[in-house]
């Protein structure tokens, strides 16, 4: 691959839009080379690769502020931090999954005295929504 890519390129070598790389430099996550007079702004294969890091995290459900703090860490010798930053977030996938499962049993049993018309006078699955929490 061409060390010399356009924005353009640069994008398509990730498997992203323009606009996804704009994005991460306004967010901090991807420098914004120099533009040359009269020139256009290249990026590296190692901005591509970069690109593809982010987009990898965020698929594993790591936020963009998450993703910062992975980036600071990928020369790989700090192992340590890097772990505990995946413990957090598998610790809040496990209490989001316990709420998710909660929330399914809840749903389950409204359309059970939906079905069974435990209710007559009012649907039941209306009357918890309306009701206060």
């Amino acid at each position: 691959m061409n060390d010399q890519l356009t924005i353009g390129r640069l994008a398509q070598a990730a498997d992203v839009n323009v606009e996804t790389i704009r994005y991460y430099q306004r967010r901090g996550l991807l420098d914004e080379p120099d533009k040359p007079i009269g020139g256009q702004r290249r990026y590296s294969c190692a901005d591509a690769t970069r690109v593809r890091f982010i987009k990898r995290a965020q698929q594993l459900g790591f936020t963009l502020e998450e993703v910062k703090d992975l980036l600071l860490l990928e020369d790989g010798q700090n192992c340590k931090e890097t772990r505990l930053l995946a413990e957090h977030k598998l610790a809040v996938i496990e209490a989001r999954i316990g709420d998710l499962t909660r929330l399914r049993r809840l749903l389950k049993e409204l359309i059970a005295e939906c079905v069974q018309g435990r209710r007559p006078r009012s649907c039941p699955i209306i009357a918890t929504l309306s009701s206060a929490v």
